[in-house]
């Protein structure tokens, strides 16, 4: 037993990086080497625990314990978190329990009931749970009962995906200055990596799928009660949250998924938005925020034809006058060599309905776009993939793989080469050159010339 535990416990190890474990404590295991790695890696501790709204200053002691118990457990007896995190300042003590699940199973909300009552009795902040199940941010529990329940004890998440990725971005942007703390950073990128610890991402949909899409292909209609419907949207959440995680790995930039602030706010108003999209447009969607780029990446899945729709969204050069400039503007961006299913919308001003051309259409005429058109000048334009993927849009495993190299790729070889207008810059007007050509005495004759 650590002869430095927190007073409230009677019971506990101070994590390792190397622990003593048996062979089949794959989650015991999995906690003590993270809680080891947050302590002796400074950035990479301080990352995470920012996520979390906590700052690790120059002065922050912090300790992290595994297989902790308390004191006085009374009736939560049979609760027996994974580990601790305390955190102290010259001001304050913060600390959190840790409940992690690696492989296949689940957070239970009972469980972590259970630990929001233990954390209320010993005056602990919050519970951190880990897992292969995926979350928008770590204040947006991917459990619905544990984000409903009115406990005032927070419940933060984290994926191990996530996690693994912040290990990626730290080593591959350079950011571990001292060569211990990277050697010991890229050991547990390792560790997380190996099939072995039980991390993985999300690989396949559930059989719900490939009903919702048989229902849909013999002219059915979506009931948005059914449960099918709900565990769809929640299966697809979790692919919109893995992806986020694959493009920033392979960006090297974090990349968050984009979201309405209404939906932010209240994720029930999102989850109905979506059903009453699914039901009629028989559409999945979802958007990505990469920095630096011309706009969000825009993604759909229509379940009526099968198809996978990638794209961004940007505004036409205003100071282009004619159409076929404008586009002419947009076309000379476009580098890639592979562009049969590239499209381009056009959008026009007012109630005007937008037009669609293929990208090879419109290089090979660009004046196509002005059938029917000419008395108007384009306001933006659309540019995208329209993947139609057939019998593997229905299928669980093949669906995800598709999706997950249909959107990397549109970036690599389209998106990262757009780039969006920019107003220019004003110039000085040719007649007021010098600070003497705008004083008092400059703008009352000219007053008066123009009276004249």
């Amino acid at each position: 037993m650590d002869s430095h535990l927190p007073e409230i416990l009677i019971q506990g190890e101070s994590s390792r990086l190397f622990p003593v474990l048996s062979m089949n404590s794959k989650e015991a295991r999995a906690t003590s080497i993270l809680l080891a790695s947050m302590i002796y890696v400074e950035e990479f501790g301080a990352q995470l625990l920012a996520t979390l709204g906590q700052k690790r200053g120059k002065l922050t002691k912090i300790k992290s314990f595994t297989e902790v118990v308390f004191k006085d457990q009374n009736e939560f007896s049979l609760s027996r978190p994974d580990g601790l995190i305390a955190l102290t300042t010259s001001t304050r003590k913060w600390m959190a329990l840790v409940e992690t699940k690696v492989g296949n199973n689940k957070i239970n909300s009972e469980q972590v009931e259970r630990y929001r009552n233990l954390a209320k009795e010993n005056n602990i902040d919050c519970v951190i749970t880990i897992s292969n199940q995926f979350a928008t941010s770590p204040d947006n529990h991917p459990v619905e009962e544990i984000r409903k329940s009115r406990s005032k004890i927070p419940v933060f998440h984290w994926s191990w995906m996530s996690i693994l990725t912040a290990t990626e971005l730290l080593v591959i942007n350079k950011e571990i200055t001292d060569e211990t703390q990277l050697m010991l950073l890229n050991e547990l990128r390792r560790f997380l990596s190996h099939e072995s610890t039980g991390v993985r991402g999300f690989d396949r949909m559930p059989k719900e799928w490939a009903i919702l899409n048989k229902t849909v292909s013999t002219g059915g209609g979506i009931n948005v009660k059914s449960p099918e419907v709900q565990i769809v949207l929640d299966s697809w959440h979790q692919e919109t949250r893995d992806l986020s995680l694959i493009l920033s790995r392979m960006t090297g930039v974090l990349v968050k998924e984009k979201l309405m602030r209404k939906h932010l706010l209240s994720p029930n108003q999102r989850k109905k938005d979506e059903k009453t999209n699914l039901q009629e447009n028989f559409q999945l969607k979802c958007s990505f925020e990469i920095p630096d780029t011309a706009g969000p990446i825009e993604v759909v899945a229509d379940l009526r034809r099968r198809t996978v729709e990638v794209g961004m969204t940007l505004k036409a050069p205003e100071d282009r006058k004619s159409t076929k400039a404008r586009l002419n503007w947009l076309l000379r961006q476009i580098k890639s060599e592979n562009t049969d299913d590239l499209f381009i919308k056009v959008n026009w001003p007012g109630s005007s309905i937008s037009t669609q051309f293929s990208y090879n259409a419109l290089m090979n005429d660009v004046t196509i776009a002005d059938d029917g058109k000419k008395h108007l000048v384009t306001t933006g334009f659309h540019v995208y993939y329209s993947k139609r993927l057939g019998p593997r849009f229905t299928q669980v495993n093949n669906f995800i793989s598709d999706i997950e190299n249909i959107v990397p790729d549109y970036y690599s070889n389209i998106g990262s080469y757009l780039t969006a207008w920019k107003k220019p810059a004003p110039k000085i007007h040719r007649d007021r050159i010098s600070p003497e050509d705008v004083s008092p005495d400059a703008i009352t004759e000219d007053a008066e010339l123009f009276q004249t």
